[in-house]
């Protein structure tokens, strides 16, 4: 099943940010607060076998950054992902479109969905809300 999500999220891939980009996402210190909330439904993730590829953004997939895929927002949005089910959340910074694959709402990082709690499950039913930095 992971490997499915990885081979439909190939040109999904989500990347680490370059050093200009770098100073977009917010120190670990310093929590974005939320803006509004756009929305809620089924987020997945990719691993390693996007590793390096080329996102929408023109980064390259980094498994390991807090990045994500969604079909609209512009890219560098910053979007707090809120599991429905056990309330961990994790702030992500949009870097690719997509994803393409049944209802789903974002495609994380396999680093973002290890700290939402949702590797073990593959899929959730997650909250998304813009977030700014402070």
């Amino acid at each position: 099943m992971k490997r499915s999500l990885a081979i439909m999220g190939c040109g999904l891939a989500l990347f680490v940010a370059t050093p200009a980009l770098a100073e977009e996402a917010a120190p670990a210190s310093e929590t974005p607060s939320v803006i509004e909330t756009i929305g809620e439904g089924i987020a997945s993730f990719f691993g390693r076998e996007i590793a390096g590829n080329r996102t929408a953004s023109g980064e390259k997939c980094d498994p390991e950054a807090l990045t994500a895929a969604h079909r609209t927002l512009p890219f560098g949005s910053l979007v707090r992902v809120t599991d429905a089910l056990t309330g961990n959340s994790v702030v992500v910074r949009i870097n690719d479109r997509g994803p393409f694959a049944g209802k789903r709402v974002i495609d994380l990082s396999k680093a973002a969905a290890r700290e939402l709690g949702i590797v073990g499950r593959g899929t959730a039913r997650v909250l998304l809300s813009l977030a700014s930095k402070n």
